[in-house]
């Protein structure tokens, strides 16, 4: 295994939209680590700078690539920060070549939390390509990642008993990036929203995965899983950055997932994000021996939180075995 202490680990990226390119200025600070370039199918950034594309002038000799073969020929990274989609099956494809070359892979695809849950043979190919070839992959973030789903099972270390879990957030996503505004339904017809939603192609993604990786760790088998979504409705016009949204329209979401084990509803998760919400927080109920409630006042900031999840993972991912293995198969997270 490679270790981390006196020596600096090379990190390329693959995906240079807005959550890549603050990971690579979060890597940039880190002394541990060295941004080696980075991988995107846009040719407007292909061949472009990192050091211009970020703004960062030690990183105007790393450059951007249009595919990992590219990057790896030229730089030869140990670790790859993915952040490229949510779909397990299209992000396993692309992680695969890396494997392939034994590389450490933290990625902020959403379905990558617990991959068996949509993907059983496809996750179940790449495990073996980690541990044939000594690479590790882990589907990192805040949510899902942390706040609904590993920190829950945290808390309910400290019980000699656990009953069920709820988890609520409510996010104020006025304060998000525009690509998460445009996918919570911002500005939709309320009509609209619920066939998307219907059809996979709107709404919070990873919310199966995160009750799928709860009832996991409590050794819950899941008799019966059910997710819902509904629009809110804007009461008067919001304005954000992104979107003007007129009275009647969607502003954003209220989506809810609930398990069922052995006869018993075991765990809820609901989660409120849209925009100008109000009283904006976390909170974990664990109802066990004793009972556990933990609130995180003005909720987990989503982005930064992302982009520190992922990045943070990388020492713990580089330490572990090789596999495709879950959050909870690490170190407990922290700050590195």
């Amino acid at each position: 295994m490679i270790n981390i202490n006196g020596s600096t680990v090379r990190i390329g990226q693959f995906g240079v939209g807005p959550i890549g390119l603050e990971s690579i200025r979060l890597v940039a600070k880190k002394p541990w680590a060295q941004v080696v370039g980075a991988v995107d199918v846009d040719p407007e950034k292909i061949g472009r700078s990192l050091g211009e594309l970020t703004g960062l002038e030690e990183l105007k000799d790393r450059f951007v690539y249009g595919s990992f073969e590219e990057l790896w020929e030229e730089t030869e990274p140990q670790a790859i920060l993915h952040t490229a989609g949510s779909s397990a099956e299209t992000s396993i494809s692309q992680i695969a070549p890396m494997a392939r070359h034994g590389l450490a892979i933290a990625s902020s695809c959403e379905q990558l939390l617990y991959p068996e849950l949509r993907a059983p043979e496809s996750s179940h190919r790449l495990d073996v390509l980690c541990k044939r070839h000594g690479a590790r992959v882990v589907g990192a973030g805040v949510n899902p990642g942390f706040v609904m789903d590993v920190l829950p099972v945290c808390l309910s270390g400290v019980t000699t008993n656990v009953r069920g879990v709820f988890v609520e957030r409510v996010v104020n996503a006025s304060t998000r990036r525009g690509p998460l505004q445009r996918k919570i339904g911002s500005g939709m017809d309320p009509e609209e929203f619920r066939q998307l939603f219907a059809a996979g192609a709107a709404g919070h993604a990873g919310f199966r995965e995160s009750a799928a990786l709860i009832a996991h760790c409590l050794g819950w088998p899941i008799d019966e899983m059910v997710e819902t979504c509904e629009p809110v409705i804007a009461k008067s016009v919001i304005v954000t950055e992104h979107f003007d949204v007129p009275p009647g329209k969607t502003c954003g979401l209220h989506q809810r997932v609930v398990v069922k084990s052995d006869g018993e509803q075991r765990i809820e998760l609901d989660l409120k994000m849209y925009l100008d919400a109000e009283d904006p927080h976390d909170a974990v109920r664990v109802d066990g021996d004793p009972p556990i409630e933990a609130i995180v006042k003005g909720g987990v900031a989503g982005d930064q939180a992302t982009v520190a999840a992922i990045v943070n993972s990388v020492p713990r991912l580089l330490r572990s075995s090789p596999g495709l293995l879950l959050m909870t198969d690490l170190p407990v997270p922290s700050w590195a």
